[in-house]
């Protein structure tokens, strides 16, 4: 008998294509549910445009760069917490409580595969944020700096990867460690106090004494290491490592205390 008699050829299908077709749906979920699409683009959007337009009233200092001009990258790492962070914590927490991880684990998609799909679809929701706030901060007349677009590219590719990596590590932790009602407050309340004194949107320097410490935190890291990118056309190597740091950090905890139900 041909092996082509029957058509579709029965069989399961290959990790690949379960991987791809999972991310695709938890891209789908993150981008209908209206919680996630407020942290998504409308809060980040609106911080831009507020803090560009509130800037010279404030009169805070930016070392003689132009507002829009530091706003813009500090608002894209703030967009990639809170995808990376909070959307994340909230929905796996909720995913939890109501048994769709528990069912996912059960089925042919083995779990490692459960958890790329979810990152696969965390970046291209990122790439998506991204790409609206960059919008946004050119008709806002935000100037990249020219120099140096390779370094640029560079530092903007690793802050964002690092960034995502160490964000959604936490996010799982915190999801995984707690009940879904505490995970969405926690998740709110940790996202709330890292924008407004987290030196994600704000240079760490504008913190006074409280930068040094700032700089050690994965929203301050992230913060400088666009602003670098973006302002400087350089790689922050110093936040980076924060960033990877955070990152391992976050994976351990999520390995040891993450439960599936």
């Amino acid at each position: 008998m041909s092996p082509h008699t029957f058509a579709p050829a029965p069989g399961g299908a290959s990790l690949r294509r379960m991987v791809l077709a999972q991310s695709r749906m938890e891209a789908r979920l993150m981008l209908r549910n209206g919680e996630q699409l407020l942290l998504a683009i409308v809060i980040p959007v609106i911080v831009l445009v507020g803090g560009v337009a509130a800037a010279g009233r404030i009169g805070i200092d930016l070392d003689g760069h132009r507002a829009v001009d530091i706003l813009t990258p500090g608002v894209l790492a703030l967009a990639v917490m809170s995808t990376a962070f909070t959307s994340v914590a909230i929905s796996t927490g909720f995913e939890r409580r109501y048994g769709v991880i528990k069912l996912l684990g059960a089925s042919p998609l083995p779990r490692h595969g459960l958890l790329l799909g979810k990152v696969l679809a965390l970046l291209n929701v990122v790439a998506l944020q991204l790409v609206v706030l960059v919008v946004v901060g050119l008709l806002l007349g935000w100037e990249p700096t020219p120099a140096a677009p390779a370094r640029t590219v560079l530092g903007v590719v690793l802050a964002v990867a690092l960034g995502t990596a160490a964000f959604a590590a936490l996010g799982l932790f915190v999801a995984g460690a707690l009940r879904a009602e505490a995970t969405l407050a926690l998740a709110n309340l940790v996202y709330l106090l890292l924008m407004a004194g987290g030196g994600v949107v704000l240079p760490a320097s504008t913190y006074g004494a409280a930068s040094t410490v700032i700089q050690w935190l994965p929203s301050g890291a992230l913060g400088e290491a666009m602003r670098t990118a973006l302002v400087d056309a350089g790689v922050d190597g110093r936040s980076l490592l924060v960033l990877a740091a955070w990152a391992a950090l976050g994976t351990l905890l999520t390995a040891r205390t993450f439960r599936w139900e």
